[in-house]
């Protein structure tokens, strides 16, 4: 088991994948941020093994092959290089994704999948070779064309996408989901729990292709600039709990302001889930999984600015919810600067503006200003208006029910 190495998403939607398995040996193998999760995560699993990154373009940490050969059955999140290790080795894949309608291709889906068809299967370095050209994004299609199954979250533009991935081939079928997320977890959070915290703020894993905790960080040094002024704006937020990849391990801090205190930490995602349940306000980076464990729990949250250009796109399809509606933009601070359409060029374009409003003090106040509309807004809806958040966006993401998807393609591949 495998996840992309991008953000907590993935690897939290294998974490659900794998407690629906708990008749199976479950290894996961991984590296960077889904190892980090993973690890903070660990009953999930049977075992973890840190695997050593291959630095070939789009290889991704490399399984030992006696892991592969032996397996039964290989479960990729998102990891394309995985799917076609598993492929070369010969094994059945089965490959979540849960941003299906986001991947973007330069080239027609049939050249992808004559690609495909023509791929040696002899190893993995020659069929790594033989897709060399795709990008990382199509590299993902190409992995829905090599996978035994295709397990899909639903979204908007995800049912035309499917249909195409699908195609002329006899007996192949994308499997469309509800959510991917831990129903077991979320089904053991206490109800009417007294809250802890004021306020729960939730920046996902934010590390990625570009990101990290140290490099292209201009969003988490503006996010501790701005913490202590949230703290000061707002009275009703006494206790503040902010959760996340970049406050794991030594990074762990607490903010404290006009006699009011944000503590920055790291938990296990069933850790998370009962302060996600009862905090009477709730704020998150606009990542599918986390606001999909919001919406389980009835709670409806307000969005952080963007962190990458994924973060754009979800904001923007959803832009006919209240949710998208009300979520926080950079845009708001910068109406005229444009994010690129493009995944790399996109997420570059935020770590630049973040960092100028970071060391601009003008557009600083600004985004303090606007950022500080948004939460007036949100706080002051009522009850009523928070349920019907979650009721339509519950209707535009729902869908069958992950346990049984998972059943019906993952069931016959038992042990031995």
């Amino acid at each position: 088991m495998g996840a992309q190495n991008c953000g907590f998403g993935p690897a939290s939607e294998l974490v659900a994948v794998s407690r629906l398995l708990p008749g199976h040996e479950r290894v996961f193998v991984g590296d960077g941020v889904a190892a980090a999760f993973a690890w903070r995560n660990a009953d999930a699993f049977d075992e973890i093994r840190e695997a050593v990154r291959d630095e070939a373009a789009g290889a991704g940490p490399e399984p030992a092959r006696d892991l592969l050969d032996s397996s039964d059955l290989v479960v990729s999140v998102m990891d394309a290089a995985l799917v076609v290790r598993a492929v070369a080795a010969r094994r059945p894949v089965v490959l979540v994704d849960s941003l299906l309608s986001f991947w973007q291709t330069g080239r027609p889906l049939a050249e992808i999948r004559e690609l495909c068809a023509s791929m040696p299967r002899s190893s993995f370095a020659e069929a790594a070779r033989h897709l060399g050209g795709l990008s990382p994004h199509e590299r993902v299609i190409a992995a829905h064309l090599l996978a035994t199954h295709s397990v899909v979250q639903n979204f908007p533009g995800v049912t035309r996408r499917v249909a195409e991935i699908a195609g002329p081939a006899p007996g192949r079928t994308v499997h469309l989901t509800g959510p991917v997320i831990d129903v077991e977890g979320l089904r053991k959070v206490p109800a009417g729990a007294e809250p802890v915290w004021d306020l729960l703020i939730n920046v996902g894993g934010f590390k990625n292709f570009l990101l990290d905790f140290d490099v292209n960080n201009a969003y988490v040094r503006l996010l501790h600039r701005w913490l202590p002024d949230l703290l000061r704006d707002w009275a009703r937020f006494r206790r503040v709990l902010v959760c996340g990849g970049p406050f794991g391990g030594h990074r762990e801090r607490t903010v404290s302001a006009a006699g009011r205190r944000a503590d920055c930490r790291f938990l296990p995602q069933r850790e998370l889930l009962p302060h996600v349940a009862s905090a009477p306000d709730y704020f998150l980076a606009p990542g599918l999984t986390a606001l999909h464990e919001s919406l389980a729990l009835g709670r409806l949250p307000l969005a952080l600015p963007e962190q990458h250009y994924a973060h754009v796109f979800t904001v923007r399809r959803l832009g006919g919810t209240r949710f998208g509606r009300d979520a926080g933009r950079f845009a708001d601070v910068l109406p005229g600067h444009r994010i690129p359409e493009d995944d790399f060029a996109g997420t570059a374009a935020l770590v630049e503006l973040a960092g100028r409003i970071l060391e601009d003090d003008d557009l600083y106040a600004r985004f303090r200003r606007t950022f500080n509309e948004r939460i007036e807004h949100y706080v002051s809806l009522t009850p009523a208006q928070r349920s019907r958040g979650v009721e339509e966006l519950r209707d535009v993401l729902g869908g069958e029910p992950l346990a049984s998807v998972l059943a019906r393609v993952i069931g016959h591949h038992g042990p031995g």
